[in-house]
């Protein structure tokens, strides 16, 4: 029997989608999981894979089309299966050769390259590294990507410098900083979670501050998350480099290459604390495929934090000095495990990790202030997003969370701190499941 092809569901909302761009035509041969073709619709864009080997047939929608949610668009044949187009119930459609604009890329794969320089040309084509958006952009335009230089991680092309090339007739090269600014290319990351099902979207995790990525392992003992689970360091926090970088975009350019490297497809991020507001930068950016955003006790939704907090537990170098510090962090004392203390305590003696961490609380949260806001990147947002706080947070008060786009679900936990990954993990746990069968 061949296998259907429809086109999937990528967002809550979403009632159709519009082809933009086949990876394969009409009697190609495809293996499971191979790039198929790339929808867009008002809220996303995603790259489908082939659900099975076989022989492409029946294509029933050409690039530009829209399409509803769950009609078919081509059904993939056994090798040895015959095929008749009277067989399916829409009779198939050749992709369209259409006219495009002067100057603009054409970006789809080659039917019948006449040459073996003509195939080394489409390849150099299609390894040209941007994102959905910025592509789409282009196609408008009439800009050919192969002219527009990439700011993104690994020299990917995003909306940004598409519009700049529209502006003039040779984009303008990327500022770089001199050599002893240049920030670290690699964060370590570790997989906190092999996953049961590679069928579901990887869950990024980013710390907060202070932390490292194992401050996620208390959370996933015993959970019930069927995905994959990825942990970044932070700059100036466990494996990773001790530099700095100057700002939040730099922070999230960091972050993206570090997902870039490890998990290219869709995936659910999460960010506590500081890590929070680099998470929503970086879905804001739109470098990384975030089919949905989860902050916990995010930072850069106002300007209050308690600063005697940073700088007390930056100072500490003791059990005595360090424990009052982490008391704040939580309702209940009893969630300030042996191993939590004495894994924190090693942290606070290691002179260089802390020198790191005092510099981020002098240029992120200067005399007990955050001296930057997310507020304009959640009111951008085209994914689902959930913003969990604790009513009891004594680091960053909860009332941050009054304002925020209507679309945005609120989660506000009684008697909880400004951990709730830990002191709620299993509804935090639930949520991170629920925003990833959303997508």
């Amino acid at each position: 029997m061949p296998v259907e092809v429809i086109l999937p569901k990528v967002d809550m909302d979403m009632e159709s989608g519009q082809i933009s761009r086949w990876f394969a035509k009409e009697g190609d041969s495809i293996a499971k999981g191979q790039l198929l073709f790339e929808i867009e619709t008002d809220k996303a864009a995603m790259e489908v894979d082939a659900p099975s080997s076989g022989i492409l047939r029946g294509v029933t929608a050409a690039e530009g089309e829209t399409v509803p949610v769950g009609q078919a668009v081509a059904w993939i044949y056994g090798e040895d299966e015959a095929y008749s187009p009277a067989e399916n119930p829409v009779a198939p459609v050749e992709p369209a050769e259409k006219a495009e604009p002067a100057g603009t890329l054409d970006i789809r794969p080659n039917p019948e390259p006449q040459s073996a320089a003509d195939e080394g040309a489409k390849s150099d084509e299609d390894r040209i590294r941007a994102t959905p958006l910025a592509r789409r952009i282009a196609r408008e335009a009439g800009i050919d990507l192969a002219g527009v230089t990439g700011s993104g991680p690994k020299g990917r092309i995003q909306k940004k410098d598409v519009e700049q090339g529209a502006t003039r007739a040779r984009p303008a090269p990327m500022v770089q900083r001199k050599p002893t600014e240049r920030v670290p290319a690699t964060l370590n990351t570790v997989w906190l979670r092999e996953g049961k099902d590679a069928s579901l979207p990887a869950i990024v995790l980013v710390h907060g501050f202070g932390a490292d990525l194992n401050s996620w392992r208390p959370m996933l003992a015993g959970g019930n998350l069927d995905n994959p689970v990825l942990g970044v360091d932070l700059p100036g926090h466990g494996g990773s480099p001790r530099t700095i970088p100057e700002d939040i975009e730099a922070f999230a350019e960091l972050v993206e290459a570090a997902i870039d490297a490890h998990t290219p497809g869709r995936i659910v991020l999460a960010g506590h604390s500081f890590g929070g507001a680099i998470a929503a930068r970086v879905a804001d950016r739109g470098n990384v495929d975030v089919g949905a955003l989860a902050l916990i006790a995010p930072a850069g939704l106002g300007p209050e934090i308690n600063g005697a907090f940073l700088s007390g537990f930056v100072r500490a170098r003791s059990e005595g000095s360090l424990v009052p510090w982490m008391r704040q962090l939580v309702q209940s004392q009893d969630l300030l495990s042996k191993p939590f203390i004495n894994a924190t305590l090693a942290q606070s003696r290691d002179e260089e990790l802390r020198g790191a961490q005092q510099e981020i609380v002098d240029r992120f949260f200067a005399d007990g202030t955050q001296t930057f806001s997310i507020r304009d990147s959640l009111a951008r947002l085209a994914v689902p997003a959930r913003v969990i706080f604790g009513a009891a947070d004594r680091v960053i008060p909860s009332v941050h969370t009054v304002g925020l786009p209507g679309e945005i679900a609120v989660h506000l936990f009684g008697a909880t701190g400004h951990m709730p990954q830990i002191e709620q993990r299993e509804k935090v746990l639930r949520i991170l499941g629920e925003l990833s069968r959303a997508i």
